[in-house]
Order: C-alpha cells, then sequence, then structure tokens
C-alpha cells in the first residue's frame, strides 16, 4: 500500500465489521503496527476499548517516523498497545471482545498461523456472542485456491462466513479482499446493521467507505461468486 490508496484498505477492514456490529465496544487488532486500522476503529464513538497486538515493535517505530499518516492512530486514549505474539496473547481471553479484526501480512511465513483452523478457534473464544471476525484475504485473481480453503476452513468453526473485495491500487492486480466470520448465525455481514450518515462520513474523514460500497463489496464475480464465498 501507498499514502495515495492506504485509506481504501484500512476503511474497509475496519468499518465492514464495526458497522456490521450493534455494538462494538471492545476491539482487537492483531498486527496493524502501522496504525491505519487504529486510527479508523477510534472514529467510532461506541468503541470503549482498542487493544492492538503486535509482535514486532520495530514495525510500530517506523510507522511513528515515516507514517504519521497512519501512526496517528496510536494517539487515541482508547487504545492500549501489547508487544506480543497475537496467538498466545489471545489464548488468555474467552468472550472478551466484540470485533476482532487481523490486519496481518500476506499468508506466507510467519503469518500463515493466521491463516489456519486453531488461529480462527481462538478467535472464535476470544469474540462475545454476536462477535464479528474481519482479516486480510488477499487477491481472487492471484490467491483464489488458497481464499477457498480459508473459507472453508472457517466455515466449520463459524456460522456465518464472507468475503469482501475492495481496490487497492498498489496491491496484487490491484484488488485485496477481506475474509470475515459471525459467532452467530443471527449475524448479518453483508449489510450494516448501524449505517453511517452523511454528518459521520463527513466526521470521520472517509474517503472509500459508506452503505452502498459496504453492501456491493459481498457482490462478487461469477468465478468466484460459484464457489460459495458468501453465506
Amino acid at each position: 500500500m501507498y499514502k495515495k490508496d492506504e485509506f481504501a484498505y484500512q476503511e474497509m477492514i475496519s468499518h465492514i465489521p464495526l458497522f456490521a456490529h450493534p455494538s462494538p465496544k471492545t476491539v482487537l487488532i492483531v498486527g496493524g503496527g502501522d496504525g491505519g486500522v487504529a486510527r479508523e476503529v477510534a472514529k467510532h464513538p461506541e468503541v470503549e476499548e482498542i487493544h492492538l497486538c503486535e509482535i514486532d515493535e520495530k514495525v510500530i517505530e517506523v510507522s511513528k517516523k515515516y507514517l504519521p499518516s497512519m501512526s496517528v492512530g496510536f494517539s487515541s486514549p482508547k487504545l492500549t498497545v501489547h508487544i506480543e505474539d497475537g496467538i498466545k496473547f489471545m489464548e488468555k481471553y474467552s468472550e472478551k471482545f466484540d470485533v476482532i479484526i487481523t490486519d496481518s501480512s500476506d499468508p506466507v511465513g510467519p503469518a500463515i498461523p493466521l491463516y489456519e483452523k486453531p488461529y480462527y478457534e481462538l478467535t472464535n473464544i476470544a469474540l462475545k456472542p454476536g462477535g464479528i471476525l474481519c482479516c486480510l484475504g488477499d487477491c481472487l485473481f492471484t490467491d483464489l485456491p488458497f481464499m477457498e480453503e480459508c473459507t472453508e476452513t472457517l466455515r466449520s468453526v463459524f456460522p456465518v462466513v464472507g468475503y469482501s473485495s475492495t481496490t487497492v491500487s498498489t496491491y496484487a492486480c490491484g484488488q485485496v479482499g477481506f475474509l470475515l466470520a459471525g459467532k452467530d448465525k443471527s449475524v448479518v455481514l453483508q449489510k450494516p446493521v448501524r449505517e453511517a450518515t452523511e454528518t459521520q462520513v463527513k466526521e470521520f474523514g472517509l474517503r472509500y467507505y459508506n452503505y452502498n460500497v459496504h453492501c456491493s463489496s459481498f457482490v462478487l464475480p461469477q468465478f468466484a461468486q460459484e464457489l460459495n464465498m458468501n453465506s
């Protein structure tokens, strides 16, 4: 991502799960060391606590030095930063968080465990009833088989699963998605339960996310739709 288009990623990975939840008071961000997701989450007045778990403190230090437009998220009084492995951190909690956002790197190397069933099971335990998980879902054009596998794995843990797509010009193929899951069958991911008013859109400084974008982001091209990634 680049400063010209990072807002498309940060806004979508944050606001889709938050506006799909009726009352997101406590939010966990796994990764997110650049501060961009924390910046967006902190805009919601309903959110009272934000916990950010970043394994590498250097990521935060570099962001604060070179990426002020994103690292401003660390200035929120709602935020508590934990320098720790996200999986080990989550093992400590049961029904603690309303929303968990996994803002990880691509599914290679050390990030692979964040796309596997044991991690999804931990997030399910750590979420409160009605909770929502949102993770980086990668690109439909380059990683479709892996996304299909992740969707099936999520579906073995959560009753509601979805894939949302956005456009980020500097990302691979210009497209990136998010894997979402609801802890309860009643969770609706594809439509906000709290709609951002025109006033909120301006107050939040939103440049990509709005109600219609939220809904339409779950409308997938035919080749992906046939895989039943939204259910």
